[in-house]
């Protein structure tokens, strides 16, 4: 395992509590998302915005914290955050450290603001982040591959501001995972949005926590709203497959993020399925099988399954998925990635486990 390139496809920034009201337009300021000391009565650190569910910012920077630590760990603030928050450099030392040679960097607390209500504000938001992601990443770009957000409300500002990150270095960016239900992705109200990614040969990734209803958690039924996260990702992409979006735009990559790989095969014979016995009903064509599509366009990330990497990668193939840390988040394997993977795919064959645990990848953002 010493020989593998290791890159994890799905690892994240925690932005900094002050982050957004340095940089968001002078209009938004004292409206901006922003942490709070206790809320409601309970202890830590909580960020805030509006709308959306006030989250104890602790949970971003769990990695190493045993499952029975958790509940003590979310009760710090941000006094707690591994230096790397506002450090690339130290960054670079906790990848060294790990043996990860470059990490794929999504947003933290910017996920929850896909659900914010104010679509103005949320733009001014992810511009913002945008900026601030685009200038850590600077740092060394060949190992901090920065992914920015953008909303999808209008659709020329939307394209505008994908051409302008792409310029700023930032590789590929999150959406959302479930757009309005009003406006699916299969309406062709996105495809100038569609074929700006497709032209600057920019991944988009439907990333868990990023969808346009907003997250609502309930200590009373934690596991259950776990469970249900996937199944909007699943939603999506039924609609995108069979609505035509990639028979239109052939080249849109689509990243599922932190969404798990071990459904794909099911999803596409259930696809392939309701395609086979359902098509004429709704006079429904495609030039390929749904599950084509899947294999062509999509790729997907995942972190713990390890009694299933292989049947997906025998069913959907191994340069459709890719492993990720995660970190600093409390599914994140870190410091131990290089013992986990090695655990994790002995049974791979060594092509493809040097294609999953880094060379899609870089294949996929273009890391040299």
């Amino acid at each position: 395992m010493t020989a593998l390139r290791i890159i994890s496809a799905d690892s994240h920034f925690v932005e900094p509590p002050d982050m957004w009201a340095q940089r968001v337009e002078a209009r938004f300021r004292d409206r901006a998302p922003r942490t709070v000391q206790g809320y409601k009565g309970k202890p830590g650190e909580f960020f805030v915005c509006e709308n959306i569910q006030p989250v104890q910012v602790a949970g971003f920077f769990g990695s190493g914290k045993s499952a029975e630590e958790l509940p003590e760990h979310v009760k710090k603030g941000f006094e707690a955050a591994p230096k790397s928050v506002w450090d690339p450099a130290a960054r670079l030392a906790e990848q060294d450290r790990d043996g990860v040679s470059a990490e794929v960097l999504y947003t933290s607390m910017g996920m929850l603001l896909f659900g914010l209500d104010d679509a103005e504000l949320r733009a001014a938001c992810f511009r913002a982040f945008n900026d601030w992601a685009a200038e850590y990443c600077s740092y060394n770009p060949q190992r901090l591959v920065g992914l920015g957000a953008i909303t999808l409300e209008d659709i020329p500002a939307a394209v505008a501001e994908l051409q302008r990150i792409a310029k700023k270095g930032l590789r590929g960016a999150l959406i959302w995972g479930a757009p309005p239900e009003d406006h699916p992705y299969s309406s062709p109200e996105y495809d100038p949005f569609w074929a700006a990614a497709q032209d600057a040969d920019f991944p988009l990734s439907l990333h868990i926590l990023t969808g346009r209803g907003g997250v609502r958690f309930s200590r009373r039924k934690v596991l259950f709203g776990y469970m249900k996260l996937p199944q909007e990702i699943q939603l999506t992409l039924a609609d995108m497959i069979v609505g035509g979006v990639f028979d239109r735009f052939p080249r849109l990559k689509i990243v599922s993020a932190e969404n798990d790989i071990s459904w794909l095969p099911h999803f596409m014979y259930r696809l392939d399925h309701a395609y086979d016995r359902l098509r004429h009903l709704e006079g429904l064509t495609l030039p390929m099988l749904p599950s084509e599509y899947v294999k062509r366009n999509i790729w997907a990330t995942f972190q713990f399954e390890t009694s299933n990497i292989d049947f997906t990668r025998q069913s959907v193939g191994a340069s459709q998925i890719m492993w990720s840390s995660d970190y600093p988040h409390t599914d994140s394997p870190w410091p131990r990635s290089r013992e986990y993977i090695a655990q994790a795919f002995k049974n791979i064959p060594p092509e493809d486990t040097a294609k999953i645990v880094g060379g899609n990848a870089a294949q996929l953002y273009g890391i040299g």
